[in-house]
């Protein structure tokens, strides 16, 4: 969804009330607020935002060009929300002076090619001296997934995209073999290994150091992308072993 909302005119509050307004006593219940787009363009409402102030219940009413006989275009009032709950209770605050949005998946049908659109706000209480809508926003709806995504997920550059890990990986039964012929290679070191000490050395401490390095030239080895090179890789753990052996 883009985040600039469509210019629009906000009419003020019209309340609906039978009877003279300045000598009823009796509170309006309904208030209709009017908004209307401009003409020379298409308007495909996408998203609604709106914060509340005392307000029950909504209901939305779109004017829309539609086709009528002979392809004539004709403007057509329909009801695309009716009576959304903004507060639980009319009676208590809870949702009072809360945030709404409205997408057009919540309406009833496409708000599309949309000329005229009416609030309709209900308060049934009588608790509420004033009740009315304030900081409305209507969003257009726009097909393009990458405009939806808004600025803060802006577009990658090249240097910046995510790395494609599927290409140029070894094969993962290799590398699962490959691990487990040096686990058994160096627990037949370990089994073998004596006690007897080498000079000021004690074998076990070199035996640790020399397993040390098997595995990290191993797993060096392995996670390397020059597989085919495994006869050099053989070489590699037999030399380290015949030097372990030599010196023991």
């Amino acid at each position: 969804m883009a985040d600039n909302y469509i210019a629009c005119l906000i009419k003020s509050p019209v309340a609906l009330q039978s009877g003279d307004l300045k000598t009823d006593s009796s509170k309006p219940g309904v208030f209709v607020i009017e908004v209307t787009f401009p003409k020379e363009r298409i308007t495909n409402i996408g998203k609604i935002t709106l914060k509340n102030y005392y307000t029950a219940f909504l209901t939305i009413r779109l004017q829309q060009r539609v086709s009528g006989e002979s392809d004539k275009i004709v403007l057509k009032w329909k009801t695309c929300l009716r009576n959304m709950c903004l507060m639980s209770n009319p009676h208590t605050e809870n949702g009072s002076q809360d945030y709404f949005s409205i997408s057009k998946q919540q309406m009833l049908f496409e708000p599309n090619d949309v000329m005229t659109m009416r609030l309709i706000l209900r308060q049934p209480s009588p608790v509420w001296v004033n009740f009315t809508l304030e900081d409305i926003k209507v969003y257009e709806y726009n097909n393009n997934k990458n405009q939806e995504q808004g600025p803060w997920l802006p577009k990658l550059a090249p240097s910046e995209q995510p790395l494609n890990l599927s290409d140029g990986l070894p094969d993962p039964d290799m590398v699962a073999s490959s691990v487990q012929q040096m686990w058994v290679l160096t627990e037949m070191v370990q089994n073998n290994s004596t006690s007897a000490r080498v000079g000021r050395f004690d074998a076990s401490g070199w035996f640790l150091r020399c397993q040390h390095a098997i595995l990290h030239l191993s797993v060096s080895s392995i996670c390397c992308s020059a597989w085919e090179d495994q006869s050099n890789q053989s070489t590699l753990f037999c030399d380290c072993l015949q030097l372990y052996m030599q010196n023991t």
